[in-house]
């Protein structure tokens, strides 16, 4: 298998001259840096753009579906979706995209407002109301609903580690025991397509608590709309994530399915950086745990009704 070239700063600025046409005679154009020092494949251009960078194939074959889908759920959604100005190979089989850069910070920087909330409402019904069918005809991968259960008992392990470092109580997993996780099994015929890739990072917040924008659809699926609620309780706080479902029409099966795969996943997450099983930045994954573990008015799984109705 051939190694993907390392993007540098003159790879990156002589593709950006191109597209751009700015520096024609080989000097001058708009500064590029990376976005991060770890993330080597997306980068600054001057303040209006953003080139993401496929690091191997399969990574292309997401961003030119992630080209497709946009548009097919931008007019549907109430916040901004990034635009590509170009896109194309950046090297032989790896693809790249030109965006426009949204504007705002990241949820990891700014609380969501009341306002805000009703922006991500807005983003979760409109995400229901593209067809399936369209979205599959895309390349969008249809997903099955994870095991709560499963997820549960491999959390109720990571919680005792948790516990024995001093970094969480692990009683609180006991909130949710077998029968509760049961109840919480996804619904039959509710899939629908999801962003399954929510976090701080992509989800952009201007000062007044306003969500402007998401970022990265290349993990879409059709699939749980539970896994959309996690991952905002993972990047907003689940009150504000449980509240923002409600308001899209989300009963408590769903509401509360998200809110228990975001608890178990982020303490496990933090239990595989701590034991070095994986890399990440251990502040931020503390944060993401005491988000989704923020208290909200509905924490018990209750007289939930089999036949509950889905809007």
């Amino acid at each position: 298998m051939t190694q993907a070239p390392t993007p540098t700063a003159d790879t990156v600025r002589r593709l950006v001259r191109s597209l751009l046409k700015e520096g024609g005679d080989g000097t001058g154009g708009p500064d590029v840096r990376p976005v991060t020092e770890d993330r080597e494949h997306t980068w600054w251009v001057g303040s209006r753009h953003v080139l993401r960078l496929a690091p191997d194939r399969e990574a292309s074959v997401r961003r030119r579906r992630e080209l497709r889908l946009r548009e097919l759920v931008r007019p549907q959604v109430p916040v901004a979706v990034p635009t590509s100005v170009a896109h194309g190979d950046w090297a032989p089989g790896l693809a790249y995209t030109l965006d426009t850069r949204v504007p705002g910070g990241t949820a990891d920087e700014h609380d969501v407002s009341a306002v805000g909330e009703a922006d991500l409402a807005g983003l979760l019904s409109g995400l229901r109301t593209v067809p399936a069918r369209q979205a599959e005809a895309l390349g969008v991968p249809r997903t099955a609903p994870r095991s709560l259960e499963a997820l549960r008992r491999m959390a109720v392990h990571a919680a005792e580690r948790l516990a024995a470092a001093d970094e969480f109580d692990a009683a609180r997993l006991h909130q949710l025991t077998p029968p509760g996780a049961a109840q919480l099994t996804a619904q039959p015929a509710s899939a629908v397509l999801t962003h399954h890739g929510l976090t701080g990072a992509h989800v952009l917040v201007s000062a007044d608590g306003r969500v402007r924008g998401i970022l990265d659809w290349t993990a879409a699926s059709v699939g749980d709309p539970a896994e959309d609620i996690a991952g905002l309780a993972v990047a907003v706080g689940s009150p504000p994530a449980v509240r923002a479902a409600t308001l899209a029409g989300y009963g408590a099966r769903p509401c509360l399915r998200g809110l228990w795969l975001a608890r178990c996943d982020t303490v496990i997450r933090l239990t595989d950086r701590l034991e070095g099983r994986t890399t990440g930045s251990l502040p931020l994954l503390r944060t993401q745990l005491r988000r989704a573990w923020e208290p909200i008015l509905l924490e018990r799984v209750t007289d939930l009704q089999e036949d509950e109705p889905e809007p």
